[in-house]
């Protein structure tokens, strides 16, 4: 009974939890699920239906850039360095040319650990101390992730060890790049200049140019010299390679090529024969010496001692190198034709004698009695000839072979200063006179309006502006403010020998083109006469040949089977203040400088020269000689390996001696 009541009490609690109230509609339960079923299936519509658009735009719209993207992951455009164009001089003789060398690389951004990489490079190839420091210096130059060279001028074991251990490091390869190769050195070093690393003021430039394009994968561009001048036409067109590569990115095969175009070559007018000729002659002296073919403007010669080594410069200058030569006392960077700029002493008086001829102030049969000082009117202040006693009575011809201080003392008085400022310019003194290479010095070619200017400035006063009696006395003897470039005076006598016809000075005489191998030569301003009669030309020229005959000079050309014209000079570097000048007593670089022009042969001549010795004292002792080498090389075929020898004994040269 009890189990009855039991059994029927859960029957009873079945009943009450399905009741009419809980039953579901069977209709409404799939109607409602319809519905979401279809919301569903629009949403899954109309994802696909995105995904086919964004499908449809990346394979058809976006083709084109995803391919480039994608070729781009495979191929590498990688540019191709032309090679530099050959320098040769005016007899075909190499001096300067490129060749191929293996580098070790580094790629930085491929590197995790710099230092680590190169101290293990360092057990396979030779890395010295210079190497590191030079990286250290090319990656804070960088700012890229391009590759570095680590080592330069591999040999072939020290390639093979590399390619053996290749496998060890990544970001490291083997490349072949163009280095420069200068094959004599020092010689004609200031003239041919040399290359270096681009840095950003050469960026600068380059884009300036509109040609960024076409440096790239070039590390190096011409920095002075005619490697600069000429860099548009030696650099050449870069070449396009393209390169298949793999996911490490190392190439696999070349897909395409179009070849880098060689940079066009020049022929200088430089003999090297005459230039070595010319060094050797200087020894340990500095000083400077150009040459120049009257009848072309073409520089035969171009010296500047001491000079350096280019082929420092190359790979890039160490430390070390770069100190001694920057720091060194001789200056062997100084381009001393061109930026140095020297009281040019009586080298100036034949020039003044053929302005006062011009002028009409003065005859060449005038003469005068020298007695061994000027001095001013009203004044107690004497200027002193070098001659004792002085020259007895002193014509024009006879003034320039004994180098009369005092025969030009008095022309100065007689003459004006813009008068003789009008004529010196035509002649080029005190302007460039348009060489082709940069860095030229316009040197000092006084007048009233230059003191003016020169002296403008509020720290000076109206009397340091004006210009006095006394300036031009000193600028007779070429003293003062007067002060020439080297190649200033080798351009003059040039004029003076070949008539008066003046050409401006070239270093570069042709252009080869590099792919059809024809020359074309080099654009020149017409020559230009120089304002003086042809009469009065002779004078000047008669005058310098005594001076090599019987003058100044005579001891260094005694023997010479050439008639050469002449002039010495000897410039004051301070103030003697009335003593009595004598070289032993005057530190070395503070004697006086030495000067001498000349031009051979007489008739007809093929060479005209101004030789500067720094602190050589006088010019008929120390650049006299120099010169004779040089004319008897260029004349005779004599080749001397020795320097030429100081002669001794006075000479009866010229300086500035004033009480």
């Amino acid at each position: 009974m009890i189990r009855r009541r039991l059994f029927s009490g859960r029957r009873s609690s079945r009943r009450v939890d399905f009741g009419p109230r809980d039953l579901r509609n069977p209709e409404n339960e799939v109607a409602r699920f319809r519905g979401r079923l279809a919301v569903a299936a629009g949403a899954v519509l109309v994802a696909f239906g995105v995904l086919v658009g964004r499908f449809v735009y990346l394979q058809v719209a976006q083709h084109d850039h995803f391919r480039t993207l994608a070729e781009t992951n495979r191929i590498a455009i990688v540019p191709i360095a032309p090679n530099r164009g050959v320098i040769t001089d005016r007899n075909g003789v190499v001096l300067a040319q490129s060749y191929s060398a293996y580098t070790l690389e580094i790629q930085p951004s491929r590197v995790r650990d710099l230092d680590a990489t190169i101290d293990r490079l360092a057990e396979i190839v030779d890395i010295a101390p210079r190497d590191r420091k030079r990286f250290r210096k090319l990656l804070e130059e960088s700012k890229n992730f391009e590759s570095l060279p680590i080592r330069t001028k591999l040999s072939d074991e020290e390639v093979a060890r590399f390619a053996a251990n290749r496998y060890r490091f990544p970001g490291v390869e083997i490349k072949a790049r163009l280095f420069r190769n200068y094959p004599f050195g020092e010689v004609a070093s200031h003239a041919i200049g040399y290359i270096g690393r681009i840095n950003d003021r050469d960026l600068a430039r380059i884009a300036s140019w509109d040609e960024s394009a076409d440096y790239k994968g070039t590390d190096t561009i011409g920095k002075v010299g005619v490697e600069l001048a000429y860099e548009r036409e030696l650099h050449g067109t870069t070449g396009v390679e393209e390169v298949e590569v793999d996911a490490a990115g190392r190439a696999v095969r070349t897909l395409s090529r179009v070849p880098p175009v060689s940079g066009n070559n020049l022929r200088l007018s430089i003999d090297i024969g005459l230039q070595a000729a010319a060094e050797a002659a200087f020894g340990t002296r500095r000083g400077a010496l150009v040459a120049i073919e009257p009848s072309t403007g073409d520089v035969l010669a171009f010296v500047s001692r001491p000079g350096y080594d280019p082929n420092l410069f190359v790979d890039g200058i160490d430390l070390a190198s770069w100190q001694e030569l920057n720091e060194s006392p001789d200056k062997p960077l100084l381009n001393r034709p061109l930026r140095g700029a020297y009281p040019p002493g009586s080298t100036i008086k034949p020039f003044l004698a053929l302005a006062a001829l011009a002028s009409g102030k003065r005859t060449a049969a005038q003469a005068f009695a020298d007695p061994g000082f000027f001095q001013l009117a009203g004044s107690t202040h004497r200027f002193r000839d070098d001659k004792k006693g002085g020259h007895g009575t002193v014509d024009m011809t006879k003034a320039i072979v004994v180098s009369c201080d005092t025969y030009f003392y008095l022309l100065a008085n007689d003459t004006d200063i813009d008068d003789n400022f009008r004529f010196m310019s035509a002649l080029g003194f005190g302007k460039p006179t348009g060489i082709d290479i940069e860095g030229e010095l316009p040197g000092v070619l006084p007048s009233r309006a230059w003191k003016r200017q020169r002296f403008a400035g509020a720290q000076y006063r109206e009397e340091h502006r004006k210009w006095y009696l006394g300036d031009s006395i000193s600028a007779g003897i070429g003293q003062g403010y007067t002060a020439f470039t080297p190649i200033q005076l080798a351009h003059a006598v040039a004029a003076i020998a070949n008539d008066g016809i003046a050409f401006e000075p070239h270093l570069v005489q042709s252009i080869e083109d590099s792919r059809t191998r024809e020359s074309r030569p080099v654009e020149r301003l017409a020559p230009v006469a120089i304002p003086a009669r042809p009469e009065h030309l002779a004078v000047i020229r008669n005058a310098l040949v005594q001076v090599n005959r019987e003058g100044t000079s005579a001891a260094a050309f005694k023997g010479a089977p050439y008639a050469s014209g002449g002039k010495t000079g000897t410039a004051q570097v301070f103030s003697l203040k009335g003593e009595e000048y004598k070289a032993h007593k005057v530190d070395e670089r503070l004697r006086d400088h030495a000067w001498f022009i000349a031009y051979a042969p007489a008739d007809k001549p093929t060479i005209a020269l101004a030789v500067l010795v720094e602190n050589g004292g006088f010019g008929a002792q120390a650049a006299a000689p120099i010169a004779r080498q040089v004319l008897d090389y260029w004349l005779l075929g004599t080749k001397r390996k020795e320097p030429a020898p100081s002669i001794e004994g006075p000479q009866g040269d010229d300086e500035d001696l004033s009480d």
